[in-house]
């Protein structure tokens, strides 16, 4: 045992007006408390948990046969998190930038990337990255606000793809304190997103139809389906969805789509995806019994539009979705340190944001069409 923590560590009397420490030991890299609360379990993880991350620590309160205990942990250090200039977020920002122009220039028939045409495809850069970027921020906010520590958003880059990106995360490595948190933070992300989408999407009607060569039409295409909230943002503004021989919408347009159909995907009730989060946050332990029918869902869906849609492209993206909330699924929801039921406007926002997401949900996302 120890009489003091060590030098790294929050001192003893940092704690004093919610934890009265009466010992600390090491055990490896982790720093233990030993002592008696002075308040009621939230004000005291509400309290340390800031205390333990000026000092580069994780705290977990942890109640043991007669006493209660503070366990610190080192936290890890990730880019992005505060800790130094974030070079990783803004060499992936840079690099989806450049995939995402290149998929723009696709998208506007512009045959020379490196000629100066290519900056009509700056819009679509703008649309895609913005209403990616935006979601994640969302949620960065919200940790932010109840001191979960998390990095900045990393992009995803991907060259030679219809939109250049596999969308953007943050990492959370912070403790969650409670019910509250878990709910704000993952409810952020879609609703900062949609509204996002929506102005995107809005801004894209709204411009003038771009011209397809001639050499472009007939052939093989891709093509992708109008969720609700699309059409109904055209049907408010007065906007065609598609034009005649020659000309096709703004590709802006499909940042809004991309903004929708990521939207739909994050709430999906499993694991760490945001619906997750949602779901375990409104339901509390009893959510984790109903995950696994989320990827039984998911392969339903799929056949469903294989055989009945003759959807083959569709059903290969929500197999694959299916096999991916399996495996979240498996990994699990996040546990918060409290929990608290859920008051009735947050209630109220979730079941909004459902609906939202619903509103955003094609069954056949993807085709080939000609």
């Amino acid at each position: 045992m120890l009489a003091d923590p060590p030098d790294d560590a929050p001192p003893s009397g940092a704690l004093s007006s919610v934890f009265s420490v009466y010992e600390v030991a090491r055990d490896g890299e982790t720093v233990v408390y030993y002592g008696e609360p002075l308040v009621d379990r939230r004000t005291l993880q509400r309290t340390a948990l800031p205390i333990f991350r000026d000092y580069g620590y994780d705290v977990r309160i942890e109640e043991r046969p007669g006493e209660v205990t503070l366990a610190a942990t080192p936290a890890s250090d990730d880019a992005g998190s505060g800790a130094g200039f974030p070079w990783t977020n803004v060499v992936l920002a840079g690099l989806t930038m450049l995939t995402t122009l290149y998929a723009g220039a696709q998208w506007y028939y512009v045959d020379d990337f490196l000629s100066l045409d290519v900056l009509r495809a700056v819009p679509f850069v703008l649309a895609v990255m913005g209403v990616l970027g935006v979601h994640e921020l969302g949620h960065y906010a919200m940790t932010r606000y109840h001191g979960v520590d998390a990095t900045l958003p990393y992009f995803i880059p991907i060259p030679f793809s219809p939109i250049g990106t596999l969308g953007a995360v943050i990492r959370m490595r912070g403790i969650m304190p409670d019910r509250d948190a878990l709910f704000d933070i993952g409810v952020a992300g879609p609703l900062a997103g949609l509204v996002a989408t929506v102005v995107v999407t809005a801004v894209g009607l709204l411009l003038p139809p771009i011209s397809v060569p001639a050499a472009q039409t007939g052939g093989v295409a891709i093509g992708f389906g109008d969720p609700p909230l699309l059409r109904l943002i055209a049907w408010a503004l007065g906007q065609p969805l598609s034009y005649g021989a020659g000309l096709a919408v703004n590709p802006v347009v499909f940042g809004g789509w991309v903004g929708m159909f990521v939207t739909f995907l994050n709430l999906l009730p499993a694991g760490q995806l945001d619906g997750g989060h949602v779901m375990r946050a409104v339901f509390g332990p009893a959510y984790e019994r109903a995950a696994p029918l989320v990827p039984a869902a998911l392969f339903g869906l799929a056949a469903y539009v294989y055989v009945v849609r003759d959807a083959t492209n569709a059903a290969v993206v929500w197999v694959m979705w299916g096999l991916i909330t399996s495996f979240l699924a498996f990994q699990g929801a996040a546990r918060p340190l409290e929990e608290n039921a859920l008051d009735t406007r947050r209630l109220a926002v979730a079941a909004i944001t459902l609906l939202a997401g619903l509103l955003c949900f094609m069954p056949v996302p993807i085709r080939l069409v000609g």
